[in-house]
């Protein structure tokens, strides 16, 4: 219709995603949200709940998928978190075909992917990993007792002529592609592992609460 006002497109939004099974999620993952939060100037950071890790296929302790969600959720509350269970709704398993499925479903948004160092340590395993690195930045989390194989490792041969310096990192949405950051926090020493050890029924807790 001639003369027609035209609705304003929604802003971009700039989400960090952290992939993981949260078996359970804890406070180091918390942590780390919010400590990449502000480090990357983020409007969100998203949790990603995998149904199953392709890498960990054959884990006897993992919880049911729901008391998982439900511990994240517990987790991420009064924070600038959002638990996603994309993976389950669409039913990819690799991070490459979620990143696909985010892109397509959030035209507007700008995505950070965050890891851990030991999962750059092993990131030449992850199924079409060149790609991701063309698709998304990467901010890796240094952790105690992997940053060395993580800065030996092939994928990190490859991402090397892409590092960013730290105090660029707010300004990860106009990298060229492929980008990394390396970012340094206090570290938390709480695991999932430990957590289940101490209480291997931590789940449930969280069975009758998917809310």
């Amino acid at each position: 219709m001639a003369g027609a006002r035209q609705r304003p497109e929604a802003p971009l939004k700039r989400v960090g995603l952290m992939g993981g099974s949260f078996n359970p999620a804890h406070r180091g993952h918390r942590r780390v949200a919010l400590q990449a939060h502000r480090a990357l100037g983020l409007d969100e950071v998203w949790w990603l709940v995998s149904p199953g890790n392709p890498l960990k296929d054959g884990a006897g302790d993992m919880a049911p998928y729901a008391a998982r969600v439900a511990s994240a959720r517990w987790m991420a509350r009064h924070a600038p978190i959002r638990v996603s269970t994309i993976e389950a709704e669409q039913g990819t398993r690799y991070t490459v075909d979620t990143l696909a499925a985010l892109r397509r479903r959030h035209p507007r948004h700008r995505f950070v992917w965050i890891m851990g160092a030991d999962n750059l340590a092993g990131f030449d395993r992850w199924k079409a990993w060149r790609r991701i690195a063309r698709m998304v930045p990467i901010a890796v989390i240094a952790r105690p007792g992997y940053e060395g194989a993580a800065l030996a490792s092939p994928a990190m041969g490859w991402l090397r002529r892409g590092v960013r310096p730290a105090g660029q990192a707010k300004r990860w949405d106009q990298w060229s592609l492929p980008a990394l950051v390396l970012l340094r926090f206090r570290p938390d020493p709480m695991s999932a592992t430990a957590i289940r050890r101490a209480d291997p029924a931590w789940h449930r807790r969280f069975d009758e609460d998917d809310s």
